[in-house]
């Protein structure tokens, strides 16, 4: 797979966490926050939470859950990207980091994807 492919791959997986979330009652604040440590892909609010979100884009789930994805060094940056975060967007609310896991079938652009959320991952 391309390197463009891959991001608008990857673009259309965030997008799709994000539908779901709204769904779900969650407030999408931000897509893709970057700064020079790393990057979160959505932060969201409900209720008294601020959730940190990776979105994890897979053709399936036979071999692993994409949430297994997240690698220890992965988590670190995500964290550290939080705190830039919220240095910029001082928030009341208690921070949380989540996973969100999109399977996309592979050559089935007519399904919908399926979405799992899991709260408080690391």
């Amino acid at each position: 797979m391309r390197g463009g492919d891959r991001t608008s791959l990857g673009l259309w997986g965030e997008k799709q966490a994000a539908r779901y979330l709204r769904k779900q009652g969650f407030r999408v604040l931000e897509n893709r926050f970057r700064c020079r440590e790393g990057e979160i892909d959505l932060v969201v609010s409900r209720g008294p939470y601020l959730c940190f979100v990776e979105v994890k884009l897979r053709r399936n789930a036979e071999m692993a859950e994409a949430r297994e994805f997240v690698t220890p060094g992965k988590q670190r940056r995500v964290r550290t990207a939080a705190l830039y975060y919220l240095m910029e967007h001082p928030s009341p609310l208690q921070p949380r980091f989540d996973v969100v896991e999109v399977y996309a079938p592979q050559g089935e652009s007519t399904r919908k994807p399926v979405v799992r959320h899991w709260e408080g991952v690391f």
